[in-house]
């Protein structure tokens, strides 16, 4: 009976493995605020991707002349209405933001995959720099938990001017296997998002930010993408859980992110 129970686990782990990642529903895909509710100016924006998705974002521009552009890819949960905090610092850092919601998540059409999430963002580096007219070197590839592998991805693949990875995992096998020791997660994994691979090859200044607080990615992680990173590169120790520290640290996180973007 608990040899069944095992056996059926893993078969769910392995067939579900999407489904388990990507969570567009959770806490759900409507879109609950806008940057008007937090005085913030934006345009709504759809981009078509490379296999016909559309994506939904907002492009909220700076008060003067932005030295550089942020791409904002968000974590595995929820859409672009709940980060608006993040938005608001971006924007009190004096930089332009380009957020988007994945294909199957918020207002995006399609339905989220490894490979889909980063053609998302290929096709967010396209519009910002061919439509927008900004500079590769000026921008700014931002991930926050998930978002942290696909802009790694989009680093290794595109010319930016930086990348920024937070509260970010190695690999999510590697994360798996911590989180669920009893199982052979390396050997069932068919989704990668392997962040320290893409790191490697990222030529750009790369900032990771963590928390030791984290209580969903060891800061671990965040200290073996350091490691992997080339020169130049500064680490920003926060405080705070794994979806608050940046608000907990507050002061010290924008301080960090600015003096980072006054390297640049």
């Amino acid at each position: 009976m608990a040899l069944g129970v095992y056996v059926g686990l893993m078969l769910l782990l392995y067939g579900m493995q999407s489904r388990l990642i990507h969570l567009p529903g959770v806490p759900g895909r409507e879109l609950t605020a806008t940057p008007a509710d937090v005085g913030l100016r934006w345009d709504d924006v759809i981009i078509e991707t490379a296999d016909g998705e559309r994506l939904h974002g907002w492009y909220l521009p700076a008060d003067d002349e932005p030295h550089h552009t942020v791409l904002f890819f968000h974590g595995n949960a929820g859409n672009i209405s709940h980060r608006l905090d993040s938005l608001g610092i971006f924007h009190e850092l004096g930089v332009a933001t380009l957020i988007i919601d994945y294909r199957g998540y918020g207002q995006s059409s399609g339905s989220p995959s490894e490979d889909g999430l980063y053609r998302d963002a290929q096709a967010t580096w396209d519009y910002v720099v061919d439509s927008r007219g900004v500079p590769a070197d000026q921008v700014i590839a931002f991930g926050r938990s998930l978002g942290a592998a696909v802009a790694a991805h989009l680093a290794a693949e595109r010319e930016v001017g930086g990348l920024i990875l937070e509260s970010a995992f190695t690999a999510a096998p590697d994360l798996g296997a911590e989180l669920y020791p009893i199982f052979p997660v390396r050997l069932l994994a068919r989704i990668e998002y392997p962040t320290r691979e893409f790191v490697q090859r990222v030529d750009a200044p790369v900032l990771v930010v963590h928390s030791p607080d984290d209580e969903i990615i060891p800061f671990h992680h965040g200290e073996a993408l350091y490691e992997a990173a080339s020169d130049p590169k500064e680490f920003l120790r926060m405080q705070g859980d794994h979806n608050t520290g940046f608000l907990r640290s507050r002061e010290v996180y924008t301080q960090g992110l600015r003096r980072w973007f006054d390297t640049l």
